[in-house]
Formats: structure tokens, C-alpha cells, sequence
């Protein structure tokens, strides 16, 4: 499972604390994907994430800049989501399944 924070750290109480839980994501993952005939693979995934209660201005932002990131680093495995809860070993060996 994924997990993505904004957190922030408090110096004087030496606390971190929870700044906001709906960012916007970008994340690069190295997966170690076995495939049916016992190869094994390491797809570079990207994965975009925007989940409900972002921001529209931060989705719009994000978003624009995807599609360029995408490109720059040619990139062939991007996936996007808008559940957090969506973000586990089994979604992701789903979104792998289109590239057998």
C-alpha cells in the first residue's frame, strides 16, 4: 500500500504534525512484477494521484505538468487514480495486466 502525507515539523513541541492528507502526486514506483511464465520485470510506474478534496487549483496545476513529466523521463507505465484507498499491490498488478 501507498501511503502520501504533507506533514510538517513542529521544532519547539518536537512534534510532526498532519499538515493535509488530499494532496495532488506524482509518484515514480520500481516494481518487481512476476510475470505468468515466472520472468521477472521491474516497470518503472508512474502513478498520478489526485484524490477527492484536493484543491481544483492544485489538480489543474498538477495535471498541465503530468503529460510533460510523462514525457521528459519517457515513461510507458502511467496510471492514475482518484481514491487513495485505490493504491495497493493488487491495483497496480491490475494496471500492470494491460502490458502482458
Amino acid at each position: 500500500m501507498f501511503f502520501y502525507f504533507l506533514v510538517k515539523i513542529d521544532m519547539v513541541k518536537q512534534l510532526v504534525i498532519l499538515e493535509e492528507e488530499y494532496e495532488c502526486t506524482f509518484i515514480v514506483y520500481s516494481y518487481k512484477y512476476v510475470h505468468a511464465d515466472g520472468r521477472v520485470s521491474y516497470p518503472l510506474c508512474f502513478i498520478f494521484s489526485s484524490p477527492m478534496g484536493c484543491k481544483p487549483e492544485q489538480q489543474m496545476m498538477y495535471a498541465g505538468s503530468k503529460n510533460q513529466l510523462v514525457q521528459a523521463a519517457e515513461l510507458t507505465k502511467v496510471f492514475e487514480t482518484r481514491n487513495a484507498d485505490d493504491l495497493t499491490e493488487e491495483w497496480l498488478k491490475n494496471q500492470l495486466a494491460f502490458f502482458r
